[in-house]
C-alpha cells in the first residue's frame, strides 16, 4: 500500500508489527471500533514476547469476523470451515508436535457450530491455545443469536430478546478439561497480551475469552452505542477476580463481568499420556512421535548396523 507524498514524516517510519502481518490485505474488513484488532494486536505482542521461532507457530482460525485473523498474520495459518478450527488444529499438533498451534476464532466458530470439537479437546488436554474473541452474536451473518447471547439481548432473531440461557465459557472448558482459563475484555490490552503470552507457552489446553465489541450488529440492535460506549461500560462494570470458582462467571446482559486468570494447573498433555500409555503397553518397540523433523530414533537393540 503506497503511503501517500503529504504524510508527515513521524507517521512514515513501518509500523514495528507489519513483519507479522500479511500488510497486501490491509486495510482489514473489521468495522471501527470492533475489538478484533485490539486482539491481533496483543497476539502479534505476546508472539514477540514469547520468543517462540516464527516457523514453528500454526495459526488456525475458522468462519467469521474472527476468523479473519489467520489471513491477516504472516505465520503459517489456516482459514478452515466453519466449526471446525480445532479438529484441523488437533491434526497439525498430533501431525508435528514440535507446533505451537494457535486458534484463534469468535463464540459462533467455537462454542455453537464447533462446540463438540471444544469440549473433547479440552478433555483431551490437547497442547492447543484457543483464543476466543466472544462479541455475543453471529456478527459476520446477520447478527442472529447465539449459545453466548445474554437473556433478554435482542438480536436479529430474537428481536424480543433471547430467553436462552447462554454458556458460561470459563466455566464449560475447566469442566472438561482446559488447564488454563482466562477471561478478559477488549479494553484490558496489558492483561490481555500477558494472559496471551501465558497460554502460548502454556503445556496443554489453553483458553482465552476476550469481550469484544460488535458496534455495528450486536451494539446497534440493543442501543448500547458505539464500540467505545462499550468499552466505557467495561471499564465501569468488570471485576478482577483471579481463581475464582469458574461456576460464578455467569455473563448477564449489560450487568457486571467478573474476569481474570482463573485457572492454570499442570496435567499430562494427550500427547504425554499417549507416549506413556502405549510405551507401557507396546514396550522397547513403542518410539514416541516426535515429529516429521526429529532425527532417526537410536537403535535400541545395541546393533551398530550393517
Amino acid at each position: 500500500m503506497a503511503v501517500p507524498e503529504n504524510l508527515p514524516s513521524e507517521f512514515r517510519e513501518p509500523h514495528p508489527h507489519e513483519p507479522f502481518l500479511r500488510m497486501d490485505r490491509i486495510p482489514h474488513i473489521w468495522c471501527s471500533t470492533c475489538g478484533l484488532g485490539t486482539i491481533l494486536n496483543a497476539f502479534i505482542t505476546a508472539i514477540k514476547q514469547s520468543d517462540i521461532p516464527r516457523q514453528d507457530i500454526a495459526v488456525v482460525s475458522g468462519i467469521g469476523c474472527t476468523g479473519r485473523t489467520a489471513g491477516y498474520v504472516l505465520l503459517d495459518s489456516f482459514h478452515t470451515t466453519h466449526g471446525r478450527a480445532l479438529p484441523f488444529a488437533t491434526g497439525l499438533k498430533l501431525a508435528n508436535p514440535k507446533l505451537k498451534v494457535v486458534v484463534i476464532s469468535g463464540d459462533g466458530d467455537l462454542v455453537a457450530i464447533g462446540g463438540n470439537h471444544l469440549i473433547h479437546a479440552a478433555r483431551r488436554n490437547m497442547d492447543i491455545t484457543v483464543l476466543c474473541a466472544n462479541n455475543f452474536n453471529y456478527a459476520m451473518t446477520g447478527g442472529q443469536y447465539g449459545p453466548t447471547t445474554p437473556e433478554t439481548a435482542r438480536t436479529t432473531t430474537a428481536p424480543y430478546g433471547s430467553f436462552e440461557h447462554p454458556f458460561n465459557i470459563p466455566f464449560l472448558v475447566e469442566s472438561c478439561g482446559a488447564t488454563y482459563v482466562a477471561r478478559w475484555t477488549a479494553l484490558h490490552v496489558r492483561h490481555i497480551t500477558r494472559a496471551f503470552a501465558e497460554a502460548i507457552t502454556h503445556k496443554g489446553f489453553s483458553f482465552v475469552e476476550v469481550i469484544s465489541p460488535c458496534p455495528t450488529v450486536y451494539a446497534r440492535r440493543n442501543r448500547l452505542g458505539s464500540g467505545l460506549d462499550l468499552l466505557q461500560f467495561y471499564r465501569e462494570n468488570s471485576d478482577i477476580k483471579n481463581n475464582i470458582d469458574t461456576r460464578e462467571c455467569d455473563i448477564r446482559f449489560q450487568d457486571r463481568m467478573i474476569v481474570g486468570k482463573f485457572v492454570q494447573k499442570d496435567k499430562p498433555t494427550y500427547l504425554d499420556m499417549m507416549n506413556k500409555y502405549l510405551g507401557e503397553a507396546v514396550g522397547r518397540e513403542f518410539v514416541p512421535y516426535a515429529g516429521p523433523m526429529s532425527p532417526e530414533p537410536e537403535d535400541k537393540g545395541g546393533s551398530s548396523g550393517a
